[in-house]
């Protein structure tokens, strides 16, 4: 594949409620910083870079973006890097936001929002930086195995008020999908996922695809790297898959993820052009059953 050819659109799309999104997306949390994201002392991204990475991601078919508010660091903000880069929005764009976690203006977290009042802050925050007068997704991302009907019930009243078109969830576990799910609908699931992923990240995978969900894996590249990006550590079997199609581990990660069923979608984020390029490629690899098999083991993590 040429990169003239290259196309998010090649790994097919899927409906977030009424809006369609191509499985290969962008996730936008690598954005403001150099090397690993969210720390208090992170060294600033080269702002104009950031922004031509945004643009050349939507040239190239990419039209669901990842983000929020807590996405940032000295001198830089992914929400203003966006809003920059591709405002006024194409109408097939669709950007998903997440609320729920705080940090100060010099990077230190703090605790989880928690309160309606605290969350419609956080959601008038991401329209603010982002120039919307609506915000087309938004998860609510939580922390622990508490109850979250008051939380998701306060985003779903900003939904009723017309300031949210859809609502998901990210880093939950089953029986908060079923608490959700019982007070408005979820359109999206984003856990951490990826070759190698415990079992009850795969029992939410299929939940997911049982109720027509979208699951959105996210550290599916870094793996147990996190926020600090892969590790560079593949696996013999990861390795030996790359090397049989020549291409990168990496995109032998998104297309074993992509694999795992026509619901899942990849939001891989990058700061760099070249990667870039690549993941969205990673779009149109398909691996064989044998190779599927071989990635799924548990040794192949």
């Amino acid at each position: 594949m040429t990169s003239q050819t290259i196309t998010a659109a090649t790994a097919g799309t899927w409906q977030l409620g009424d809006l369609t999104v191509n499985r290969i997306g962008f996730g936008a949390m690598r954005l403001p910083q150099q090397g690993a994201a969210l720390r208090a002392d992170a060294v600033p991204s080269d702002r104009e870079r950031s922004i031509a990475v945004l643009r050349r991601a939507v040239e190239l078919g990419v039209n669901h973006i990842d983000t929020a508010a807590f996405y940032f660091s000295p001198l830089r903000s992914a929400n203003e890097l966006i809003n920059r880069a591709l405002a006024p929005y194409a109408d097939d764009l669709v950007i998903t936001t997440k609320v729920g976690p705080t940090r100060a203006p010099t990077g230190e977290w703090g605790t989880h929002a928690r309160t309606p009042a605290e969350l419609r802050g956080q959601v008038e925050e991401n329209l603010r930086q982002l120039g919307r007068d609506h915000l087309d997704v938004v998860n609510l991302r939580i922390v622990g195995s508490d109850s979250i009907a008051e939380r998701f019930g306060a985003l779903a009243e900003l939904r009723e008020a017309g300031l949210i078109r859809h609502l998901g969830l990210s880093n939950v576990g089953v029986g908060h999908l079923a608490e959700a799910l019982a007070i408005a609908p979820v359109v999206c699931v984003q856990n951490p996922y990826g070759i190698g992923a415990p079992a009850a990240q795969e029992e939410m995978l299929r939940l997911c695809g049982e109720r027509g969900i979208a699951f959105v894996p996210f550290y599916a590249i870094a793996g147990a790297g996190r926020e600090g990006g892969a590790s560079g550590t593949d696996s013999e079997e990861v390795l030996a898959v790359a090397r049989a199609h020549g291409v990168s581990a990496a995109q032998v990660r998104l297309a074993w993820t992509l694999s795992r069923g026509p619901h899942v979608l990849a939001i891989p984020g990058t700061g760099n052009p070249d990667h870039l390029l690549d993941n969205v490629a990673a779009g149109g690899l398909r691996l064989t059953e044998d190779e599927l098999a071989r990635l799924a083991a548990p040794h192949a993590s």
